[in-house]
C-alpha cells in the first residue's frame, strides 16, 4: 500500500501525493527544472544543495540510475517533486531503480503531484521555501517549515566543497589550472582535463596565496549553491586572482563572484533559470546558443552600465538577463550558464577552448607554459 506524502509551501499551499524515496521530512527552497532528461545529474549537482526540485517532465525514473551519471559524490538536493514516478526502468546499463537510488542517498520525495499546476504557481508567486513529509501531519508541517532558512543571504559553498585538494588530468600537461571548488560539477573539471590541462582543485576557503604557490597558469572559479553576496572570502580571492594578471574563467556562481569582485552587484531572481533549453545570444559572434542553466541569482544590469571595465558578452533571449561578462582590462571572463552541459546541449563548450587559448597566448611558445 502506497504511503501518503505532503508538500507544503511557505505561503500555505498544501499538496497531497504519494511518498517516494526515503520516508521522512525534508525542506528547502523549492524550484523547478525544465530538462527532459538528466535527472540524476541534476540531483547530484552541488549547485542544488538545500533545494527541493520539481521536475517538469511528466515521467521520472524510467531509465533508472547509473554511477557514471553522478556529478558529485552524493545526491545534493533537499527533496524531490514529480508527477508520474516510474518504479521500473528500461535501460539495461542502469545499476538500480530511481526509487532504490533515492532510498540509498536519503532523498525524501513526493509523486503523483500536478507538476504543471505547481510550476505555473511558482512562476507566478516566485521561489519560496517548502517542506515535504511522509511522516508528519499537515498541521505539524508549518512549524517545521519555519525552521528552514531563506536562500537570500545564505552561504553554502563551504558545505559542499572538497575537504582536501585533489588533482585531475595529466600531471605532465603543459597547462596548470587552479580550480576554486565552490560546489563544482565533475564534468567541468573533466572538460578542462580533456583539453590538456592539469587541474588542482582547491577547497572553497583556500587563500589566494596557497593557490598561487602551486604556480598555476590560470584560475577557474566554479559553480556552487547559495547567495554570492554572502561570500566575502570568495570575493576577496577572486579579486586577488584578477590582480595576478593570469587568465580567469568563471561559471555560474563563479560568474557572479567575478562580477562582485569587479564592483558589480547581484540580486535574487523571482524564480531563477533551471533547465536545458535556455536560449542565449553571444553578443560577440551574434550567434545563438541553447544552454543548460541552474541559478537563482543574477548580475545587475544597472551596475554593468556604470562600470567601464566590465562588458556584457552574452544575454538571455527570454528575459534579457546577463549571461556572460568579460573584463576589458584583464584576461578574465565568465558565463552564467553551464558550458559543460551535463545534462544538456553542447553548444557552449567552445568556452573551455577559449580559456585554454587565452592561457596559451600568454607565452610565445605554448609548450613552455609553466
Amino acid at each position: 500500500m502506497q504511503k501518503k506524502a505532503y508538500l507544503l509551501l511557505e505561503d500555505g499551499l498544501l499538496v497531497e501525493g504519494t511518498a517516494i524515496g526515503k520516508i521522512g521530512t525534508s525542506g528547502g527552497e523549492i524550484c523547478f527544472n525544465t530538462g527532459m532528461t538528466g535527472y540524476q545529474e541534476i540531483y547530484t549537482d552541488p549547485s542544488y544543495y538545500g533545494q527541493i526540485i520539481v521536475n517538469t517532465t511528466s515521467h521520472i525514473g524510467n531509465y533508472g540510475a547509473l554511477d557514471e551519471e553522478q556529478e558529485s559524490s552524493q545526491a545534493q538536493i533537499a527533496g524531490l517533486v514529480v508527477n508520474d514516478f516510474a518504479k521500473e526502468f528500461s535501460r539495461k546499463s542502469a545499476k538500480e531503480s530511481l526509487q532504490s537510488y533515492l532510498e540509498t542517498t536519503g532523498i525524501v520525495g513526493i509523486a503523483d503531484v500536478d507538476t504543471r499546476m505547481l510550476v505555473r504557481y511558482l512562476r507566478s508567486k516566485g521561489a519560496m521555501n517548502a517542506i515535504i513529509s511522509s511522516e508528519l501531519s499537515p498541521d505539524q508541517l508549518m512549524q517545521e517549515l519555519k525552521k528552514i532558512p531563506s536562500m537570500d543571504g545564505l552561504e553554502l559553498s563551504s558545505r559542499v566543497t572538497t575537504k582536501e585538494a585533489y588533482f585531475v588530468g595529466d600531471k605532465d600537461a603543459s597547462i596548470k589550472i587552479a580550480v576554486l571548488d565552490l560546489g563544482i560539477k565533475k564534468s567541468i573539471v573533466e572538460n578542462l582535463a580533456e583539453r590538456g590541462c592539469y587541474c588542482k582543485v582547491f577547497p572553497a576557503k583556500t587563500t589566494f596565496e596557497e593557490m598561487s604557490s602551486w604556480k598555476p597558469d590560470g584560475y577557474f572559479i566554479s559553480n556552487g549553491p547559495g547567495d554570492p553576496s554572502a561570500m566575502d572570502y570568495a570575493i576577496k580571492t577572486v579579486k586577488q586572482t584578477l590582480e595576478s594578471e593570469k587568465p580567469v574563467f568563471g561559471i555560474c556562481l563563479g560568474h557572479q563572484l567575478l562580477a562582485l569582485a569587479s564592483g558589480v552587484s547581484t540580486y535574487k531572481m523571482h524564480h531563477g533559470h533551471r533547465g536545458l533549453n535556455h536560449p542565449v545570444k553571444n553578443l560577440v559572434t551574434g550567434k545563438g546558443e541553447m544552454t543548460s542553466q541552474n541559478h537563482g541569482f543574477a548580475v545587475s544590469e544597472k551596475d554593468i552600465d556604470k562600470n567601464p571595465n566590465v562588458e556584457v558578452t552574452h544575454v538571455h533571449l527570454n528575459d534579457s538577463t546577463i549571461m556572460g561578462i568579460r573584463r576589458k582590462d584583464k584576461k578574465a571572463f565568465s558565463v552564467q550558464y553551464h558550458p559543460e552541459a551535463s545534462p544538456g546541449p553542447h553548444d557552449s563548450r567552445y568556452l573551455f577552448d577559449d580559456f585554454v587559448t587565452m592561457i596559451k597566448s600568454e607565452v610565445k611558445d605554448p609548450s613552455t607554459v609553466s
